[in-house]
């Protein structure tokens, strides 16, 4: 559990007011001196993030926010980035205390509403104050789970620990696999894995290791090789495969070295029915198709390595964007967990495939961009797009091809 990556951790985020004892809760919780505890308003600043065990769920990361009262410029900056977290968090813990419980649990609430994330109340500081009968009376009417405790003594921290389990327990929706449900005990599958410079060096990028492990859970068979060797693998197998997935930037020259009998897709693809609504994504793909000079497209990262010379979404895609549609595309870039705020300048935003991040966390985005009414896809969706295979690519999932086409007859737009 400890190698977990975050992408595949619940997520528990602590909200409330400055010196509601946040930082103190998580250090009880986790008994480790994880974030600084002063007495001084706006120690927290930017979310800080620790991986951590909670049994009997697992691997988790708790994140320590700042608090949502900072009043002063730069606190509002800090209350910014502690509000863009509510969305896509797995469990929302709001903490706060009896003299400073309100207003603030009632909007926090109201923000997580549309996103459908779950939220507990822990009253903390109880060694020090108790509720009144018009606090108890208000907390009660929140409706959400609530426990009165005190991370400076430790009272009812276990109990803390109880309603967060429970809380989660009763919430979870099961793992998306990523390949693993188009597959047999007994299948084989051929993954080809290009290495580029945006590989770790002596590994493999995440999603391909996610795949392999699978298809050995499925007791399918894999082979593993880079796109010059798809021709030789096909040759020197005794039957065909019953999947090829490829990476999103070779699959042009795999679509052309495999016969259209077998079922072909991405590791991006995948990703997106693994990691968000991939019938929803499939429809915002079609909006390629609508562009135009001087229109603006937002490509949208969550993690925030390096920039390679060869970098997928930050040199690559433009470029293909460019020359298959437009040179005069307006390309923004949006890098980490940040996400504008207001998305509609944008004619089309192109998403990663969010391997570094939750499912949830993808949810989120692509929620607020259908509320928006700015159209989502992914990169392997437009990479396959822009080389002119994305039906095939599709094909292993029916519904999603079904929906690119009416979303492509709905606009009146030509096909690629």
């Amino acid at each position: 559990m400890i190698g977990t990556p975050k992408g595949l951790r619940l997520h528990i985020g602590f909200f409330g007011n400055r010196n509601a004892g946040k930082s103190s809760l998580i250090n009880a919780l986790t008994g480790q001196e994880i974030s600084i505890v002063s007495d001084v308003p706006g120690t927290t600043t930017d979310p800080v993030e620790k991986a951590a065990e909670l049994a009997p769920l697992g691997p988790v990361v708790f994140i320590d926010t700042a608090g949502v009262d900072d009043v002063d410029a730069l606190g509002q900056a800090r209350v910014r980035r502690s509000l863009a977290t509510l969305s896509w968090m797995d469990l929302a813990v709001l903490v706060t205390t009896p003299s400073t419980f309100g207003e603030t649990e009632k909007a926090l609430l109201a923000r997580l509403e549309p996103f459908k994330v779950p939220a507990i109340l822990v009253v903390n500081q109880i060694d020090r104050e108790t509720l009144t009968e018009a606090q108890a009376a208000a907390v009660a009417a929140l409706g959400i789970p609530v426990v009165m405790a005190s991370a400076k003594t430790g009272l009812q921290i276990n109990e803390v620990r109880e309603a967060i389990v429970s809380a989660l327990s009763s919430h979870l929706e099961p793992d998306r696999p990523l390949v693993g449900d188009l597959v047999e005990a007994g299948d084989h599958v051929l993954l080809v894995t290009p290495i580029d410079t945006g590989a770790p060096k002596g590994r493999l990028i995440l999603p391909q290791v996610q795949a392999i492990r699978e298809l050995l859970d499925a007791g399918a068979l894999c082979t593993v090789v880079q796109e010059n060797r798809v021709k030789a693998a096909l040759s020197e197998l005794t039957h065909p495969p019953k999947l090829i997935v490829a990476d999103s930037q070779v699959i042009k020259s795999v679509a052309k070295d495999s016969p259209e009998s077998i079922p072909l897709t991405t590791f991006s693809t995948q990703m997106a029915y693994s990691k968000a609504d991939l019938l929803a994504l499939a429809e915002g793909t079609a909006a390629l198709a609508r562009l135009k000079a001087g229109d603006r497209v937002l490509i949208a990262e969550t993690c925030s390595h390096h920039p390679q010379k060869d970098d997928i979404g930050r040199v690559k895609i433009p470029r293909w964007l460019k020359e298959t549609i437009s040179p005069e595309l307006q390309i923004d870039i949006a890098v980490g967990k940040d996400f504008p705020e207001d998305l509609t300048p944008y004619k089309v935003i192109i998403q990663c495939g969010g391997c570094v991040v939750t499912r949830r966390h993808m949810m989120a985005r692509l929620l607020t961009a259908l509320e928006q009414h700015v159209p989502m896809t992914n990169y392997g969706l437009t990479i396959s797009y822009l080389q002119g295979v994305l039906e095939r690519v599709l094909s292993c999932h029916p519904e999603a091809l079904a929906a690119y086409r009416q979303a492509l007859t709905r606009e009146e737009t030509p096909q690629r």
